[in-house]
């Protein structure tokens, strides 16, 4: 067997592809083969794929990640975005195969989580970070904002009920209410392509700068990105205001506060209730507190 981190098993569970682990190393050692890449040491984060470090037949540094299937298309999805930005803002692609949910990508530097930046400066250089890889992308079969919208808020209904209702009801409600809002405001024609997982584990240091890894892929509101960022960090988002963030990033980049917020209530709630589905602690208990916190906040 091959080691894979507790949270991608958990996952897996989640998922019940329980035999995927089973195949996995036949999988690295095909994937060995026909790329003529050397896999090496496999990391220890991420949630939804094997992620080691791979060499090339002419001594390239690689990342090969596989992930786990059920995730609907997260591998094309993934593949579409770093073809498109080619090597802008997210790592280079050098390989991928469909059947398998395999990439083969440019090796980066440390993440951004081990450089023990302030809050502050994180989100600037996150901003930034992303900012590189908003452009239109009209014909590249990524889902819209508005069905991600109502993507989140089915799945924020269904996990509240299988969980047992780990928040409050007011809280389910608040990011059902932004849910509609912003997939009222989709517009394909203003829609840009975002990462959408945007935090300081997936921005790798690049050339004096960061990239950004596992995108998600959408077309949408820019501001999508900036709710992600007022996800994270909940303890922080309660130590002040935590309208004053949205703020903040809508001010660095020219976006919307208004939207950077609802995709944040949006996204905290979502990704609470998904911490507490994989037992992600204490990350799940503190996202949650904060979306309890603020469920009552309203930028309009």
């Amino acid at each position: 067997m091959i080691d894979v981190p507790e949270a991608v098993l958990s996952k897996v569970r989640a998922a019940g592809v329980e035999g995927w682990l089973e195949r996995l190393p036949e999988v690295v050692s095909g994937l060995e083969d026909e790329w003529a890449i050397t896999v090496g040491r496999p990391y220890s984060g991420g949630s939804e794929a094997f992620v080691a470090e791979a060499t090339r037949a002419d001594g390239t540094s690689a990342i090969l990640k596989v992930l786990i299937p059920g995730l609907g298309d997260a591998a094309s999805h993934e593949a579409t975005v770093l073809r498109i930005v080619d090597g802008e803002g997210c790592p280079a692609l050098y390989r991928y195969d469909a059947e398998r949910g395999a990439l083969l990508m440019e090796r980066l530097g440390r993440p951004m989580f081990e450089l023990g930046l302030p809050l502050s400066r994180r989100l600037e250089l996150l901003c930034d970070t992303a900012a590189r890889i908003w452009r239109p992308a009209p014909d590249s079969g990524l889902p819209t904002g508005a069905e991600k919208a109502r993507w989140l808020a089915d799945f924020i209904v269904r996990l509240w009920e299988e969980l047992d209702h780990p928040c409050s009801e007011k809280v389910v409600e608040h990011a059902l209410t932004s849910a509609r809002r912003r997939e009222l405001a989709h517009r394909d024609e203003k829609a840009v392509l975002v990462h959408g997982d945007v935090h300081q584990l997936n921005a790798l240091e690049s050339d004096g700068g960061f990239k950004l890894v596992d995108p998600d892929g959408l077309l949408a509101e820019a501001e999508y990105d900036l709710g992600v960022l007022m996800r994270g960090d909940p303890v922080e988002l309660l130590a002040g205001d935590p309208l004053e963030r949205a703020r903040r990033l809508a001010a660095r980049t020219g976006l919307d506060p208004v939207a950077t917020w609802e995709w944040g209530v949006i996204e905290r709630v979502s990704t609470g209730l998904l911490c507490t589905q994989i037992d992600m602690q204490p990350l799940a208990r503190d996202t949650l507190m904060a979306a309890e916190a603020v469920a009552g906040l309203s930028m309009s």
